[in-house]
């Protein structure tokens, strides 16, 4: 596989905010948990919506809960909040001293999710970008959750990634994950017992050596039954593929590709080359379900000018995304004054108006219908 971009490239990294929603009992928590005790080093800010019957264990190893937020030993943070006080609480999280990896707020079992992407996609904080929409459903009970909850078909229609979770409980459950899939809008499915998906689904994860002086819940942890399923069970469900050219891309072709991207391809991250169209700049890409963004960052000298992309989703034919990206490749010297205009469309405008409701500004184009 081809080297990752270094996240550390970026002159203002921003710090993915992922939104975990599901009806009560689907297995939100324990799949928080699992994101808490596998995050491979990464620091994770966890905000939770409502603390009714939360039990995480990750907050037991910290003490108590009666304060709103507690500091764990590996860098967690976990917030009890209201809607209405999102903003503040992302602004806390991300402060650069604070090393936060990724943001996952656990949404009510009774909240709409949608809201809760409109305020991010509205979010004016330069630090945070939008992370997915991740609806978990009880794989078991699907039958019954949606004779209980016809809204949750337009639920999983908003979602970026579904986990269908406790699938080994379900009768048939080859039936219950194609009616899922028949119910999303592009969105990757991915089956899952016991919560358990690989971060890399959601996040970049740091390699444990980088933790330094820092006690993770993978140190206390180390002896988990699960702890030997990484390879068996947690990688099972998604492909990968890493995508390095030397030559610039061609942003139409890109942006053809874009646009017909697969059902289940659910990340694209990496940066794009795009030669003679911009001499000057690179542009990180960051894709997630149906959410697509283009950030420009100015070369480093030093630096390799090459194409760097990583995709993954589930039940993807990662060949073909190669050849069609192979296909966009383009060594012409000179640039078509308007070529480039398909990918502005895709990056956010700084001066744009705060108050503009998100589906309508210009740089988030394609986003969640919310």
């Amino acid at each position: 596989m081809g080297q990752s971009p270094s996240p550390q490239q970026s002159p203002s990294p921003q710090i993915p905010v992922v939104v975990l929603a599901g009806f009560l009992g689907s297995g939100k928590t324990t799949l928080l948990n699992h994101l808490l005790h596998r995050s491979g080093g990464s620091r994770i800010g966890a905000i939770v919506n409502d603390f009714g019957a939360i039990e995480i264990d990750a907050m037991a190893v910290a003490g108590a809960l009666g304060d709103s937020t507690v500091s764990l030993g590996n860098g967690c943070l976990c917030c009890a909040v209201d809607a209405s006080e999102l903003d503040q609480y992302l602004d806390r999280l991300v402060q650069p001293s604070l090393g936060i990896d990724v943001v996952v707020i656990e949404a009510s079992g009774l909240a709409e999710p949608q809201e809760l992407v409109r305020m991010l996609l509205a979010s004016e904080n330069p630090r945070v970008v939008y992370g997915g929409l991740v609806e978990v459903v009880d794989g078991a009970e699907f039958d019954d959750t949606r004779a209980r909850h016809p809204e949750i078909d337009r639920h999983l229609a908003l979602a970026d990634l579904v986990v269908v979770n406790k699938l080994d409980r379900a009768a048939d459950g080859e039936r219950v994950l194609g009616l899922v899939r028949s119910l999303t809008d592009r969105a990757a499915v991915v089956p899952a017992t016991y919560g358990r998906i690989d971060p890399e689904f959601l996040f970049d994860c740091r390699p444990s050596e980088e933790r330094i002086g820092q006690l993770s819940f993978d140190d206390l942890h180390f002896h988990d039954d699960d702890a030997g399923d990484h390879g068996g069970h947690l990688h099972t469900g998604y492909d990968s593929l890493a995508f390095t050219s030397e030559l610039p891309l061609e942003p139409r072709r890109l942006m053809e590709f874009l646009d017909s991207r697969p059902e289940g391809l659910y990340r694209i991250k990496g940066y794009v080359d795009f030669g003679p169209y911009d001499p000057r700049n690179r542009y990180a890409v960051h894709a997630v379900g149906r959410f697509l963004r283009f950030y420009p960052e100015p070369w480093v000298p030093a630096d390799t000018r090459l194409t760097q992309l990583v995709l993954i989703g589930a039940d993807i034919d990662t060949d073909a995304l190669a050849k069609q990206l192979d296909a966009c490749k383009n060594d012409a010297p000179h640039a078509d004054e308007h070529g480039m205009w398909g990918v502005l469309r895709y990056v956010r405008d700084p001066e744009g108006d705060p108050e503009d409701d998100p589906e309508d500004e210009p740089g988030v184009a394609d986003e969640p219908s919310v």
